[in-house]
């Protein structure tokens, strides 16, 4: 390990629980790297990936924001390129805009399509869905009010998803944020995926649940709290 995770990880006991505000004063402590880290959210969950009932997806709205605005292209025509556009999406366009990411351009965090250009988005696979950027229903980028998408979005709404090992990854702000901020989004978050709980997921629901910066060590929270 480098200097500065030996200095960091002294003040870390990996063999605590933490409260949220302890959790959040020692994850802001220990981002001390020289660019404004963002701070993820990691919840281990009782659940079975593999089993279609058991999956855990949804989106949430950070109620302070995640400290930058993403770039949002929307693949929308007629009236809904002008409400796109007026609620603030960085990238719109239609059929020709489909034919630019045919051709590799990718200049955006997320897209958004209407319903009726899905067929042709959908033929883009390979280039849009290693990259997690193919419009999906389930995460609220397929949608007919495009305006109302855009804006959220650009507000700090974020997509939670259980992964292969029943693990989800939110980033949930950044270590400059004042800490009532970053315990509010986490607030957030936590609810929603307690909410989330599939009816067959039996025992334990929340494994583990830790909070940590882009490059500073995990801080196990204590699951038995309430969020």
């Amino acid at each position: 390990m480098g200097k500065r995770i030996i200095n960091i990880t002294k003040d870390v006991d990996f063999t605590k629980q933490y409260t949220l505000d302890d959790a959040v004063a020692l994850v802001k402590k220990c981002a001390t790297a020289k660019f404004d880290e963002t701070v993820e959210l990691h919840v281990r969950l009782g659940v079975d990936p593999k089993q279609a009932d058991q999956q855990v997806r949804g989106t949430v709205g950070l109620p302070h924001g995640l400290g930058k605005s993403k770039k949002v292209a929307v693949v929308t025509q007629g009236e809904k390129q002008k409400d796109a556009t007026a609620a603030g999406a960085d990238i719109v366009g239609g059929a020709e805009l489909v034919d630019q990411i045919s051709k590799g351009f990718l200049d955006f965090e997320i897209l958004v399509a209407t319903p009726d250009m899905m067929k042709d988005l959908s033929k883009l696979g390979k280039v849009l869905g290693p990259k997690g950027l193919m419009p999906n229903p389930k995460s609220g980028t397929v949608t007919m009010d495009v305006g109302k998408t855009v804006k959220e979005l650009k507000a700090g709404r974020v997509e939670y998803k259980v992964d292969d090992y029943g693990i989800i990854h939110v980033p949930v702000g950044k270590a400059s944020f004042e800490p009532t901020r970053l315990s509010g989004n986490i607030q957030a978050v936590m609810e929603v995926i307690i909410k989330a709980k599939p009816a067959s997921s039996k025992g334990i629901y929340l494994m583990s649940v830790t909070l940590s910066s882009s490059m500073g060590p995990g801080v196990r929270l204590d699951t038995s709290q309430k969020f």
